[in-house]
């Protein structure tokens, strides 16, 4: 099962996900036992492809680290937080969490672009 731990303890995703706000980008960095990233691999596909067919869902990639470090990162785009909540609390998803590793750590956070002048667009 899928160990939840916050990338910020002080607004956890729990907190995050009672706020209107549009676009949303989904952070999530996993952590995880070198013997266990084939399970992993296969749950994440497994749960990605069932928000590929969620309303809002925008795109997803997973990065691994470089070298020999076990961690993933995933970057997920949604139209809004509201399409985010009704995927992350659908029961489905909710039940598939049971497929991940016991090994398997996840900080998810939800962040919004921002605008800098001169260097990128929000």
């Amino acid at each position: 099962m899928l160990q939840m731990r916050p990338l910020d303890p002080s607004f956890p995703i729990e907190r995050q996900l009672s706020i209107d706000a549009a676009p949303v980008v989904l952070v999530n960095v996993f952590m995880l036992e070198p013997a266990d990233e084939q399970t992993f691999l296969k749950a994440w596909q497994d749960d990605a492809a069932f928000m590929k067919q969620q309303p809002g869902f925008i795109s997803t990639q997973l990065h691994r680290a470089v070298g020999e470090s076990p961690t993933y990162l995933n970057y997920a785009v949604w139209e809004s937080n509201a399409h985010f909540r009704a995927a992350f609390g659908h029961p489905d998803f909710r039940a598939s969490l049971a497929a991940y590793p016991s090994s398997a750590m996840t900080s998810p956070h939800l962040f919004q672009k921002v605008a800098v002048p001169g260097i990128c667009v929000g």
